[in-house]
């Protein structure tokens, strides 16, 4: 019998180690086919959540930067911060950008 040691518990959600490593570098392979690279900066607009931490790793692994953005921030702070950082995509819950208005990309691995 295989025993998984588990890496994350958020509410009643579990992850392992090696689901976390699956998840999060199926996330950098898509980030780097999107065209991320060293040093490019990654908006990630979600809720506190496993997929928070699967984001944020995932986002590393690719060799970038994340940028944390609060949905509670008003919608002119959001589009500044997401503008002046010149990020080129936004890892979100289709939820919470409502009416930003943004150029770059938007990844929704919320959407089912």
């Amino acid at each position: 019998m295989v025993i998984y040691n588990i890496a994350i518990i958020f509410e009643d959600k579990k992850l392992t180690y090696r689901e976390l490593n699956e998840k999060s570098n199926s996330l950098a392979r898509l980030l780097m086919n999107k065209g991320v690279k060293e040093n490019s900066i990654i908006g990630i607009m979600v809720d506190r959540s496993l997929e928070m931490v699967i984001e944020i790793i995932g986002v590393l692994k690719a060799g970038g930067a994340y940028l944390p953005i609060d949905s509670n921030y008003p919608k002119q702070r959001i589009e500044y911060m997401l503008s002046d950082s010149q990020s080129q995509v936004l890892l979100t819950s289709g939820r919470l950008i409502n009416d930003i208005q943004y150029n770059g990309e938007i990844i929704d691995l919320f959407k089912d």
